[in-house]
């Protein structure tokens, strides 16, 4: 059985999803792909006891602390190559961001296989948002480029972990 709950972010609204004391999904309200990733039938505003720990992770994480993603077991459902790109995502340490195409060479350097076209498009479709930093990913000049929940949120979680803007681009790792 799948368990949702909502938490009240200075973003908005977020949707937790958990199965088997793993998290599959935490949404923005109103993101592109809200919910799309949930196949079965759910039970909404349930608060399990692993839920609440990662309501206690996103608390320390909005109170500027850099609690570690390691403590939460992720099962995000997706494709091989999906799973590869959010592993990197994984990689990318707080208040720092990296561009599609560095994920793409260091998927390429795995793989043999490359396109920064279908890393965006994993990256959008990253169905943990926050806990897997979709929104630590950039363009190539360092400018911000889409985010499902939105630029304006994308740009307030890297101001939030202090990620720093030098002449208008984002400083990449």
């Amino acid at each position: 059985m799948i368990y949702m709950t909502s938490y009240n972010s200075p973003l908005g609204s977020l949707f937790l999803a958990e199965r088997d004391e793993t998290i599959l999904g935490l949404w923005i309200t109103g993101q592109k792909y809200f919910l799309s990733s949930i196949k079965e039938p759910f039970e909404r505003n349930t608060e399990t006891p692993f839920l609440r720990q990662t309501k206690a992770w996103l608390n320390a994480y909005f109170a500027g602390k850099n609690p570690s993603v390691q403590d939460l077991p992720l099962c995000p459902e997706g494709s091989p190559f999906q799973h590869a790109v959010w592993r990197m995502l994984l990689q990318i340490p707080y208040g720092r961001v990296t561009t599609y195409g560095a994920i793409a060479k260091a998927i390429f350097s795995q793989s043999g296989k490359m396109s920064a076209q279908a890393v965006g498009s994993a990256v959008g479709h990253n169905p943990i948002s926050i806990l897997i930093p979709c929104h630590r990913v950039v363009g190539a000049n360092g400018k911000l480029t889409g985010y499902a929940g939105g630029l304006d949120k994308k740009e307030w979680l890297l101001r939030h972990e202090h990620a720093h803007l030098g002449n208008g681009c984002w400083e990449l790792v």
